[in-house]
């Protein structure tokens, strides 16, 4: 599949996050603690008094007039009758690929397939505000071949030549990884990263001179505590297959898929159905 190769998506039923469905075509709406977005229902604003629902407040307050004394005013509110709005608007994705570019897998082959499916994923993303990104790791480093972008020419320029190869800096792959999604995190904290890893779980460079296995096993624990979504696909051959790819999976916290059961390609269209029609 050469870049800019572009398929169209179906739904397929796996595992991934169930979220629930509002309406066709939108991308995802996330709850939002700024004074923006839209006012659907209202709580109790204790502490919080910076965006209060007058309306909510005013029929809280209501309920409580008989029992009030109101001295001059026709209508009495306390403190406790606040109500403050609950906002939703909608997130932009950002959907990171993070590719083992070592020859411990078919790296030629896994490289196109995920460079297909990323020119795919931005055809509509610009509507969207969704963006694409690729972090690749070989020989004794990852680096970030594509930042996140929505802009299709970028993206057909960045990943024209992309290095396979070498050792396979497993641990490296994850830190980066981590590093653009809490970049992306801090630019707009309502942005929703989705991680998906392509890799047999085999590292065998380290950073700091710990075990390889071990220190990547660390690395991914900070996905788990970040709450970063992530899926993890097996490039291991099954017979081959000695579970490093699921117990990397356990502890990024994500489901791990094998290529007899699910390929490549369909997975990735599922992804991106996922996130299309997300609430």
């Amino acid at each position: 599949m050469d870049v800019g190769d572009t398929f169209k998506t179906k739904r397929l039923d796996t595992p991934l996050d169930k979220l629930t469905r509002a309406k066709g075509g939108r991308r995802s709406s996330t709850r939002t603690e700024r004074k923006r977005g839209r006012y659907i229902r209202a709580r109790p604003a204790r502490d919080r008094l910076d965006d209060i629902a007058f309306d909510a407040t005013f029929r809280q307050a209501a309920l409580q007039q008989i029992h009030r004394r109101r001295d001059d005013v026709a209508f009495a509110v306390e403190r406790q009758d606040l109500q403050r709005k609950v906002r939703v608007r909608r997130a932009s994705n950002l959907i990171l690929f993070v590719v083992d570019a070592s020859w411990s897998m078919a790296a030629a082959e896994r490289m196109e397939a995920t460079k297909g499916a990323i020119m795919s994923l931005l055809v509509d993303a610009y509507q969207r505000r969704d963006q694409v990104g690729m972090v690749v790791f070989q020989k004794d480093r990852a680096r970030v071949a594509l930042p996140p972008t929505n802009s299709v020419e970028l993206a057909q320029k960045a990943l024209v030549n992309v290095p396979v190869g070498g050792k396979t800096p497993l641990s490296s792959g994850l830190l980066t990884a981590y590093n653009v999604i809490m970049a992306a995190r801090r630019r707009d904290p309502e942005t929703r990263p989705l991680m998906i890893l392509l890799t047999d779980g085999a590292g065998n460079v380290s950073m700091t001179g710990m075990p390889a296995q071990e220190e990547a096993l660390r690395m991914a624990d900070l996905f788990k505590q970040a709450k970063i979504r992530t899926v993890t696909i097996n490039m291991e051959h099954h017979a081959f297959d000695r579970g490093l790819a699921q117990q990397l999976a356990d502890a990024l916290g994500g489901p791990c898929y094998n290529l007899p059961e699910l390929r490549a390609e369909s997975l990735l269209k599922t992804v991106r159905t996922e996130l299309e029609f997300s609430r």
